[in-house]
């Protein structure tokens, strides 16, 4: 049996769940989360706790009892408190800006990248170059911020590029030149 697959969900006021064959859906303040978590686990709503348990003793059982038992706190999470992430945009002249539905980029080439937006998270921009994208699904958030990043990736020699808030970069010494 999973050690987190063990652990109660407990479910904070203002949180309803519905399990109806194989869904499971989460509704808050915030919004309502979906996930399909099909027949491996049992999922159950017990004196205001989610208590999920493996349908068999078999080792895939096992993995998705606690994989499982992950993905509904973190729907539970997302739909009371949400999920954010912030990406520092650094370089001369870098930029970015939110226009409407996009995230407009200039990181160095020639033509702006266009990233839209997608239904469910709202992006925001300051002045010292920090984009923050937030949302109640932590996938969703997690895989835009993974995409903006691969537009360019923080480069060793100057940490040019686009990083995580809390990063780090191991820089590298260029060539000191012939001796």
């Amino acid at each position: 049996m999973s050690k987190i697959g063990k652990l109660p969900i407990a479910l904070p006021q203002g949180v309803t769940v519905n399990v109806a064959g194989q869904v499971i859906s989460v509704k808050g303040p915030k919004g309502e989360l979906k996930q399909d978590f099909g027949k491996l686990v049992k999922v159950e709503v017990k004196d205001g706790n989610i208590v999920l348990t493996p349908s068999d003793s078999s080792q895939n059982a096992n993995a998705a009892h606690g994989l499982y038992r992950s993905l509904i706190h973190n729907m539970v999470i997302g739909v009371t408190q949400g999920f954010s992430k912030t990406l520092v945009v650094t370089g001369v002249g870098y930029r970015s800006e939110v226009q409407g539905k996009n995230l407009v980029m200039n990181l160095g080439y020639s033509t702006e990248f266009i990233a839209v937006i997608p239904e469910g998270l709202t992006v925001t921009v300051d002045k010292e170059g920090k984009i923050t994208v937030a949302g109640i699904d932590k996938q969703q958030v997690g895989e835009y911020c993974a995409q903006i990043r691969k537009l360019r990736k923080p480069e060793p020699y100057k940490g040019k590029g686009i990083r995580y808030d809390n990063e780090v970069i191991r820089r590298k010494v260029g060539k000191t030149g012939v001796k």
